[in-house]
C-alpha cells in the first residue's frame, strides 16, 4: 500500500511559517520562495488543502499591499502574477501526477487480482464472468458485455450493469457481412448488442477484441458509459492490458480442452476397438461410460473426478488386449489356469498405461483395482473396504449391472429387476453398499432410456 512520507507535510508547515514571516517582513522574494515549498510538498489530492495552497501567496500578497508605507511597483505585480501563475501549475501537475500514479496503482492491483480470480476459474463462463468483474472493480464503465459466438450466433456470454438483464441474449445483426467473421463482423455485433441498452445508457461506448493464442478470435469487450465523458488513452490502455490478460487465460483453457477432446477421442477409439474383441453384442464400454457418469454426477463428484472417472471406464478392459482368444472367448467355465490368466488382464492394463502422462492417477486405479471386492477376496491386490479406491468402487457396480443385463458368451441376459436383486444382495459383500443404495436410486429414478445411451 502506497504511503505518504512525513516529509512533505513538514515542509508544508515551513512554507507557510516563511510565508507568514515574508508577510510580516514585505519581503516579496522569501513570500515567493514560500510559495514554492508549499506547492512542491502540501498534499494537493485533498481538495481544501489543494485551495489553501493556491490561496496562500495571493492572499498574503493582498495583504502586504495593506501595510501602511508599502509601496509596490508594477514589477512587483507581475511578479506576484507570475508566482500565482506557477504556484497553480505546479499544484495542478502533481495533482495529475498523484491522479495517474493511483490510477496505474489501481490498474495494476486490478490486473493481479484478476489474475488471481481467472486462473482459479473452473470453465470459460467462470473467466469470463471473473474477468468482468475485475474489469467492473476498474470503475472505468458500468455498463460492461462479453460478447462470444455460440453456435455460429454471437451471444452476451456476461454482462455487470444494465447488461447483466440481457445476459445469455443472442445477437442477430441484420447486415448480410455477418456470414464471416472480420473487423466489421465485430463492429457490426457491437452495435447490434449496445442497441440492447437504453440510449442514455450508451453515451460514450468503447469495443475491445479479444483474442487467444495465435490470434484466435475469442470475443468482443464492450464498456458503456451513461455519463457524457468519454474514454481516456490511459482507460483505452487498461481495457487493452485486460483484453489481452483475459484472452490469455481464455485460450490457454481452450487450448486444454481441444486436448482433452482429442485425448477423449483417442480413448473412445481405443475403448470401442477393445469391445469388438471382447464383446460381440458391442455398446458395453458406452455405457459404462454413460452410465458412471451420471452415478458420479448423481453423488456430487467434481468435474476432475468425473473426467478421471470417464477416461477409466474406456479403458477398463485394455489388459484383456494381452488374454489368448480361446480363454477371452471360450462359451464353458474357465478351468483355475485360464482363471489366472485372465484376472491378469487388470494389472496388465495399469501397466500398459504408465506412461501415459496426462492419464489421472484415479483412472490407473480403476484400471487396476476395478475387480476388488469390498469384502477382499477381489483382485488383483484382496484389498477391502475403503482401502478399495473410490473410483473403482463407483465403477464395479456399472461395469457388472451392464454385464448382467446384457447377453454374453457364457449367459443370456437378465432383467433390470433381476440384476438390481443381485446388486442388493452384494451390496456389504462385493460392492461398497453406500454406492449400491445410491445406483439403485438413480436407477429408480429415471427411465432406462434416459440412462444408457
Amino acid at each position: 500500500m502506497w504511503q505518504r512520507s512525513p516529509w512533505p507535510s513538514s515542509l508544508t508547515l515551513v512554507g507557510a511559517g516563511l510565508l507568514a514571516a515574508g508577510t510580516l517582513t514585505r519581503s516579496t522574494p522569501l513570500m515567493a520562495g514560500a510559495a514554492l515549498v508549499m506547492a512542491l510538498s502540501a498534499p494537493v489530492e485533498v481538495p481544501v488543502k489543494r485551495l489553501a495552497v493556491l490561496a496562500a501567496y495571493p492572499a498574503a500578497f493582498v495583504l502586504t499591499l495593506m501595510w501602511p508605507g508599502t509601496d509596490l511597483g508594477a514589477m512587483d505585480v507581475l511578479g506576484a502574477l507570475l508566482v500565482s501563475g506557477g504556484v497553480g501549475t505546479l499544484v495542478v501537475r502533481r495533482q495529475q501526477a498523484v491522479q495517474d500514479e493511483h490510477w496505474q496503482q489501481r490498474v495494476v492491483t486490478a490486473l493481479h487480482q484478476g489474475s488471481q480470480h481467472l486462473s482459479e476459474a473452473r470453465d470459460s463462463r467462470g473467466m469470463i464472468r471473473a474477468g468482468l468483474d475485475t474489469l467492473d472493480a476498474l470503475k472505468i464503465a458500468p455498463h460492461l458485455a462479453f460478447v462470444a459466438y455460440r453456435g455460429g450466433t454471437p451471444m452476451i456470454l456476461a454482462g455487470r450493469g444494465a447488461y447483466r438483464a440481457v445476459v445469455d441474449t443472442p445477437i442477430h445483426p441484420s447486415d448480410a457481412e455477418t456470414a464471416s467473421h472480420s473487423v466489421q463482423t465485430d463492429h457490426l455485433v457491437a452495435e447490434q448488442a449496445l442497441a440492447l441498452l437504453p440510449p442514455e445508457d450508451r453515451r460514450h461506448t468503447h469495443m475491445a477484441p479479444v483474442y487467444g493464442h495465435a490470434g484466435v478470435h475469442l470475443g468482443i469487450l464492450l464498456l458503456s458509459r451513461s455519463e457524457d465523458l468519454p474514454f481516456t488513452p490511459e482507460e483505452h490502455n487498461a481495457v487493452q492490458a485486460f483484453a489481452r490478460l483475459l484472452g490469455g487465460q481464455l485460450g490457454q483453457w481452450q487450448a486444454i480442452c481441444d486436448l482433452r477432446e482429442a485425448n477423449d477421442q483417442t480413448l473412445r477409439a481405443l475403448g470401442a476397438a477393445l469391445e469388438h474383441r471382447d464383446d460381440n453384442t458391442g455398446g458395453h464400454t458406452g455405457r459404462v461410460v454413460g452410465l458412471s457418469i451420471r452415478l458420479a454426477r448423481h453423488l456430487g463428484w467434481n468435474e476432475r473426478q468425473i473426467h478421471a472417472l470417464r477416461c477409466g471406464a474406456y479403458l477398463h478392459d485394455l489388459g484383456k488386449i494381452a488374454i489368448p482368444d480361446h480363454i477371452l472367448h471360450k462359451a464353458g467355465p474357465l478351468n483355475e489356469e485360464e482363471r489366472r490368466i485372465i484376472q491378469t488382464h487388470a494389472a496388465r492394463g495399469h501397466d500398459m498405461l504408465q506412461d501415459l502422462q496426462f492419464l489421472p492417477a484415479e483412472t490407473l486405479d480403476l484400471v487396476r483395482y476395478h475387480h476388488e471386492r469390498w469384502d477382499g477376496h477381489g483382485y488383483p491386490a484382496g484389498l477391502r473396504g475403503h482401502q478399495i479406491p473410490e473410483v473403482a468402487r463407483l465403477f464395479s457396480i456399472i461395469d457388472v449391472y451392464d454385464a448382467l443385463t446384457h447377453a454374453r458368451p457364457y449367459k443370456a441376459a437378465w432383467s433390470r429387476a433381476r440384476a438390481a436383486q443381485e446388486l442388493r444382495q452384494q451390496a456389504g459383500r462385493q460392492f461398497d453398499p453406500a454406492y449400491v443404495e445410491a445406483f439403485l436410486e438413480l436407477i429408480v429414478e429415471r427411465d432406462e432410456a434416459q440412462l444408457v445411451s
